[in-house]
């Protein structure tokens, strides 16, 4: 499981790294590389949401 943990991790960094993009400068980096709301940028922001579901088990192990 420490592999999936390290992904979920990576992904929950990006993901917060975005939101302060959005949040500072208002720039989305995720619909810069992939297109608003493409499939792609779709399944980026789904795996981000999954991970950070799979850090709330992180938290408490």
């Amino acid at each position: 499981m420490k592999v999936i943990d390290t992904i979920a991790l990576i992904l929950v960094i990006i993901g917060a790294i975005n939101w302060g993009l959005i949040g500072i400068f208002n720039f989305n980096l995720v619909d810069t590389l992939f297109g608003t709301m493409s499939i792609i940028s779709r399944v980026v922001y789904t795996l981000v949401g999954i991970s950070g579901l799979w850090a709330i088990k992180l938290l408490f192990d």
